[in-house]
């Protein structure tokens, strides 16, 4: 959306603009938005995602963000939002059932797990996350959502210590740094008998016919695992030429 020139993405009652604007853009963006904080998004800090901000107008940087029935508390200078992965985000609340345990290795402030438990009621949940202002959104968003925290078990962490061996019949793989290095742990956490992956990454647009599923078989291998269902899908663009890419991967034990 464009007010004057000035491009902002809108998370519940708080703007996230790219440069600062004027006063009079200011003015007409509080009219236009109806919103109590603007904000200018300068980067993204390190491996826990965390954003460096410049409030221009307002003051609580907490807000709610309602998506497809589902409430995410966030305090967006503490945690970075994707609005680019809203179709994801809803796409994969209805992939699992309630005779799956899910693990979410990545569950942030539980962008997938809350829209799973709410809308596909897997048996169990495990929710891990590192950061720890996510992990408090986390457990505020299975509070605000009326989630029943016995079906979703959070832990606060490095997902390659949790004591899950075998108890996925879903991972989830939700982040796209360095997600190469977190698979071996996802077959180590996948049902013994078999299950599925939900692999992001983030490739050049000319790698993706091949990379991705030669990667995945080649870590199954390892793990005695075979491949028996595969899809790439195209979340958005990361960069030009670059593609954020979801695989989802079904697996059984050779």
């Amino acid at each position: 959306m464009w007010i004057n020139m000035i491009k902002y993405q809108k998370i519940g009652d708080i703007l996230l603009v790219k440069k600062i604007p004027s006063n009079k853009e200011i003015n007409e963006l509080i009219k236009k938005t109806k919103c109590k904080t603007i904000l200018k998004y300068d980067f993204i800090n390190g491996n826990l995602r965390e954003p460096k901000i410049n409030k221009i107008y307002g003051g609580s940087t907490e807000t709610i963000q309602k998506e497809y029935g589902v409430l995410f508390k966030i305090d967006v200078s503490k945690i970075m939002w994707s609005m680019g992965n809203i179709d994801e985000r809803k796409r994969m609340a209805t992939i699992s059932n309630e005779n799956e345990v899910v693990i979410d290795m990545f569950a942030g402030i539980g962008y997938f797990s809350i829209p799973l438990a709410k809308f596909s009621k897997p048996k169990k949940i495990y929710a891990i996350e590192l950061n720890p202002n996510s992990y408090y959104y986390l457990n505020e968003n299975i509070k605000l959502n009326n989630i029943d925290n016995t079906k979703i078990i959070t832990i606060l962490g490095d997902n390659k210590k949790a004591n899950l061996i075998n108890k996925g019949d879903r991972i989830i793989m939700g982040y796209i740094l360095k997600t190469k290095e977190y698979l071996p742990t996802a077959f180590k956490y996948l049902n013994e008998k078999g299950g599925f992956i939900h692999y992001h990454d983030t490739l050049a647009e000319k790698l993706l016919d091949n990379e991705p599923y030669n990667y995945i078989e080649k870590v199954a291998k390892k793990y005695n695992y075979k491949i028996i269902n595969y899809k790439l899908n195209k979340i958005k663009k990361y960069s030009p030429g670059v593609w954020h890419i979801v695989a989802d991967v079904e697996f059984e034990k050779n």
